[in-house]
């Protein structure tokens, strides 16, 4: 069990970087909170302070655009909690959907407890980056969004960094050694902890959060980026064993929410004004196996919560990612095709479109399973969407099995496949045999397949040309010089771009197509 650390006046351990001095751990000091350790030390110039360190105040500025300067005055440790109200943040998000729902529960939190947001990183005195490993090309930003900032702490002592996601939970420790000046790692199971950790960071501590938990509901109304489309997560880690793959051990075990806690969420969006929910999980599918039978009385699938939630007033549309072909079941797509709000868009990774490298990665299904998944669903709903996600340059691809992919891709025809070479990640199986593909292989391979890819989408869009589609307006196309361009999504996840005023901006209006590109369309507005 880890111990909390009391704040000494003297370093005993010199950490990596000069200034930032470890302390002896003890059992006294500050609580220890459940699932973090507590690395307590202290900040500031010892050449200033004859040697002796201190941990620098919180801010006590009353005015957020200058929560960050460096004529701030000290504030008391006592006193933490009531100057931590009058703070900026700014979060910096990477990765996928769990992230953005993850950083709008803690924009929520952080809103709800008195600090306003920042326009910029620069400008916020609490820097948060909700971080993404998935690849390696990922986890380099983050370091590299780390060396841009870490200078920050030496002008600015009340300058706070913390660094969440699934980079947090994958180093852990690791990452205060390598970055010290970093105050808060913080696990994605510890979302709903920050305020009560960054007391503890305003307290004179470092805490390392990565410790497996059960996530409790919490009532924070998260700070969402859209007022028409709302994530709500629905089953949270995952449990399967792909070699490939990092995110169990960064997401943990499969916990499913409990479906009235998901339903009382949904007429919580409703009653806000929201038309869409997107539900959100590693396996979606894999929804309910692990619910207790005694809580919710029967064993609970997908299929059965979508016709839980699917009468919830204000909310039209329902959409659900990602989808494992393990467990996507002829049932589920049968109410699918039933529930006029379910969206009729499935995302559905193959990854592989052969059965040697499915094994070796670990998928739990072959090709001929994953091509039944597709039929049936285009058996039941003809005109549906079918993205999907593939990776080339396993360990041991062969040429031929990597002409298997782009055969399964030709068969299927996909609106949209999201691809990646092979990334070797820290402690998955694959990333130490030693039959890796040479990189030059996976970049020619990547050039290949995104070429079928983009062709296959454009064949895809076509049967949209001259369609009228019910189109449900989500914003203003802010790339786009015509300050009047509108843009939203058909029912089939395709974005769709048009003319029209800022008050259509959360309503459902007809569009008929007369444009179209591999990744979107245009068309203009019926009367």
């Amino acid at each position: 069990m880890a111990m909390a650390i009391p704040l000494y006046h003297h370093s005993l351990a010199v950490l990596p970087f000069p200034r930032l001095l470890s302390l002896r751990r003890e059992g006294r000091g500050v609580q220890q909170r459940p699932g973090c350790r507590i690395v307590r030390r202290a900040i500031g110039d010892r050449r200033q302070q004859g040697g002796h360190c201190f941990r620098p105040p919180v801010c006590s500025s009353l005015d957020c655009s200058s929560a960050c300067s460096d004529s701030l005055p000290r504030v008391s440790l006592d006193r933490a909690s009531e100057s931590r109200s009058v703070c900026s943040f700014f979060i910096h998000t990477m990765g996928c959907q769990m992230n953005v729902a993850d950083s709008e529960r803690m924009a929520g939190l952080l809103l709800s407890h008195g600090y306003c947001a920042a326009s910029s990183p620069d400008n916020a005195s609490l820097l948060i980056l909700n971080t993404c490993s998935i690849r390696e090309k990922a986890e380099q930003k983050v370091y590299s969004a780390l060396g841009r900032q870490r200078s920050r702490k030496y002008k600015d002592p009340h300058f706070r960094i913390v660094v969440a996601g699934c980079v947090a939970q994958q180093e852990g420790e690791r990452l205060l050694r390598r970055v010290p000046e970093v105050d808060l790692v913080l696990g994605p199971r510890h979302v709903g902890r920050l305020l009560e950790l960054l007391d503890q960071v305003d307290q004179g501590s470092q805490i390392c959060a990565t410790e497996p938990i059960h996530i409790m509901e919490d009532i924070t109304k998260p700070d969402r980026e859209s007022k028409v489309s709302a994530w709500v997560n629905a089953i949270y880690g995952c449990n399967e064993c792909c070699t490939y793959c990092i995110v169990p051990g960064v997401r943990g075990r499969e916990q499913s929410r409990h479906p009235e806690a998901i339903r009382q969420e949904m007429l919580a969006l409703g009653q806000a004004g929201y038309r869409e929910v997107t539900l959100l999980g590693q396996n979606i599918d894999a929804y309910g196996r692990d619910l207790d039978s005694s809580v919710v009385h029967r064993r609970w699938t997908l299929a059965d919560l979508l016709l839980y939630i699917h009468d919830v007033p204000g909310i039209e549309r329902i959409r659900f990612v990602t989808s494992h072909p393990k467990y996507f079941t002829e049932g589920l797509i049968k109410t699918c095709a039933e529930l006029p709000k379910i969206c009729k868009h499935f995302h559905i990774p193959f990854q592989s479109g052969d059965d040697e490298i499915l094994k070796a990665m670990r998928r739990g299904y072959t090709v001929k399973r994953y091509l039944t998944v597709i039929e049936t669903i285009r058996r039941y709903i003809p005109d549906a969407s079918i993205s999907a996600d593939a990776i080339v340059g396993f360990p041991g691809e062969t040429e031929q099995q990597f002409s298997n992919t782009l055969k399964l891709m030709e068969e299927v025809k996909f609106d949209m496949v999201n691809t990646a070479a092979y990334s070797p990640r820290p402690r998955t199986p694959a990333a130490s045999w030693i039959n890796q593909v040479a990189d030059l292989v996976k970049e020619d391979r990547l050039h290949r397949i995104n070429k079928l890819v983009l062709e296959h989408a454009l064949k895809c869009s076509w049967r949209y040309m001259n369609r009228v589609e019910k189109i449900l307006v989500e914003s203003k196309n802010m790339r786009s010089k015509n300050e009047h361009q509108l843009a939203g999504r058909t029912d089939g996840n395709k974005r769709i771009f048009f003319e029209g005023g800022e008050e259509l901006i959360g309503a459902f209006v007809n569009v008929q197509v007369n444009e179209i590109t591999a990744t979107s369309l245009r068309g203009l507005l019926c009367d």
